[in-house]
């Protein structure tokens, strides 16, 4: 990292050097070298520095446009587009291990989210409370997750990625430690909530962990690995926690486990997981070249910023629900996510529902049949990764511009099998049936989640680009509050109802949203083009 001297090279720069330099006398070039740690007398270096090119004199004739702009030599920022550095530039192998790192991460906290839900009925005759009551345990934890990212969205900007990261995330693991000795039931609740707002930082922060390491093609790949982990973390939940629940361990366990997975991990991730936020790592690359040197003008671009309150509360409290109200494509992408995330949570009580009240299956076993959603995912997974490489990658490398309309394909797939796999379920329930076929409907059910829900998070950062932060942090608040009410009224529908009419009626909302995919990828161009926010003009956005 050095200092800047291209005005049309964002990424070039040089090392800084105390000499003024007066408007009109010349142009920048680099001529030669010196350590500006060292003594003035030392010639020899490897450090570049930025001097001033004499020779040639501006005639009369020259006006100031002929003249090209001097930048400040004291200016910091990467040396050039290979700058190792600079985390774009990390190895393969190291970029990998990175994200299977915050992978693992999220897994610890997404299978927290869901384990307590087979403690439910158990902790609720324990501490003398209807079933309802406890279940706020687990929406408590996701509501966390609507407020958590208006912390830790500010902080990874000032703070950069890894230290709001790591606060937040084994602050997650330390109040889980509570709810495993709680001998009341408030206990369990606040320290739930806290850990769900702390649990939120990896996802709040990973995607742009992975945005500062990963190409537009490969971070397409290392996206659905990491939000694999996203999904298949509530999934396992629930059968660890039926097991251990039903166990000698009893369900505090639940919680233990819960707080060594997230040690564990996190740990591992202190480790491995470096700063990736590039103007922090120009400050601080800055900071050490003023003691070294002693040339206190040296500084990074993110050092002339003020912290701005008014801007920062307009960017993650007022700009998002702004975009919400006034852009169709993410209102009803939203909507439409947000019912799926909803279902997720909802089905962790519905599912002991049919399989251990109505089928009398134990409680270890009656969390089993999410194993059919897990291999529904997996194979949302492999559907996603095969039409990014034989649709979305080719067309990126030909044209050089991103279509995020590609995107879709697999969330069209995923929403016409969603609503099949939920009628599927709904109308193989009887208790007098097999329950293989009811078991097996899991599958299209689980990849509709994962491709609607995967897809759908992706196209809008396709399309918001530089304002994609403030319209996945709408995203996230709605969605995170309807996975949080869902299954508040999970008990009530389904005993009303039935298994088959309630899951039913997730069905026709499934498929009354199923339209919206298929809407903007036949007019999504068009629609894109209204858009007050997305910037249709970007070189890259086809």
């Amino acid at each position: 990292m050095s200092q800047h001297v291209d005005a049309r090279d964002s990424l070039g720069c040089h090392t800084p050097t105390e000499q003024s330099v007066e408007p009109g006398t010349g142009s920048l070039r680099r001529n030669g070298h010196q350590d500006v740690a060292s003594s003035s007398k030392d010639e020899d270096s490897s450090l570049q520095t930025s001097t001033i090119d004499i020779e040639k004199q501006p005639t009369q004739a020259e006006t100031a446009e002929d003249v090209p702009p001097l930048k400040d030599p004291n200016l910091i920022e990467w040396d050039s587009p290979t700058d190792p550095q600079n985390p774009m530039n990390f190895s393969q192998r190291r970029r990998w291990i990175i994200t299977a790192s915050l992978g693992a991460m999220t897994f610890s906290i997404t299978f927290a989210s869901s384990v307590f839900s087979q403690a439910t009925s158990v902790t609720a005759t324990l501490f003398s409370v209807s079933d309802e009551v406890m279940i706020l345990g687990t929406s408590l934890f996701v509501l966390g997750f609507a407020i958590g990212p208006l912390i830790w969205g500010p902080a990874s900007e000032l703070y950069g990625r890894k230290t709001p990261l790591f606060i937040g995330f084994f602050l997650f693991a330390l109040f889980t430690i509570p709810v495993a000795v709680a001998q009341d039931v408030e206990t369990i609740m606040v320290c739930r909530f806290f850990g769900g707002v702390f649990g939120s930082a990896p996802l709040g922060i990973g995607g742009g962990i992975l945005a500062d390491m990963w190409d537009p093609v490969n971070r397409g790949y290392a996206t659905v690995i990491f939000s694999g982990t996203t999904f298949l973390g509530p999934i396992t939940g629930p059968i660890a926690g039926g097991f251990i629940t039903m166990s000698s361990l009893t369900w505090r366990w639940t919680q233990y486990l819960t707080a060594i997975l997230a040690f564990t991990t996190g740990l591992l991730g202190l480790i491995v997981i470096p700063e990736t936020y590039g103007p922090i790592l120009l400050q601080r690359h800055a900071k050490s070249l003023r003691h070294s040197t002693k040339i206190w003008a040296i500084r990074s671009k993110k050092d002339e910023e003020e912290v701005d309150i008014k801007l920062m509360l307009k960017k993650y409290l007022f700009r998002p629900f702004a975009m919400l109200a006034l852009e169709p494509i993410l209102l009803l992408f939203t909507l439409y996510m947000s019912l799926i995330y909803g279902i997720i949570y909802l089905f962790f009580f519905s599912y002991p529902i049919t399989f251990i009240h109505q089928r009398g299956w134990s409680l270890g076993i009656g969390a089993l049949p999410f194993l059919s959603l897990a291999v529904g995912m997996i194979l949302g997974i492999l559907l996603i990764l095969y039409t990014s490489k034989t649709r979305f990658e080719p067309a990126l490398l030909k044209t050089g511009r991103v279509v995020p309309e590609e995107r879709l394909i697999p969330m069209i797939v995923g929403g016409g099998v969603f609503p099949v796999g939920l009628f599927w379920y709904a109308w193989t329930s009887d208790p007098d049936m097999s329950w293989v076929p009811q078991v097996v409907a899991g599958v299209p059910i689980g990849m509709g989640l994962l491709t609607i829900f995967m897809q759908g998070l992706t196209y809008l950062i396709d399309v918001y680009t530089v304002n994609a932060n403030s319209a996945i942090s709408a995203n996230s608040f709605v969605r995170s509050f309807l996975g949080a009410g869902f299954p508040l009224f999970a008990n009530a529908m389904y005993q009303k109802l039935g298994v088959a009419w309630a899951t039913s009626l997730l069905g026709f909302l499934a498929l009354a949203m199923f339209p919206i995919p298929i809407l903007f990828f036949i007019y999504g161009k068009k629609i894109r083009s209204l858009s007050r926010y997305s910037i249709t003009k970007c070189p890259h956005l086809g």
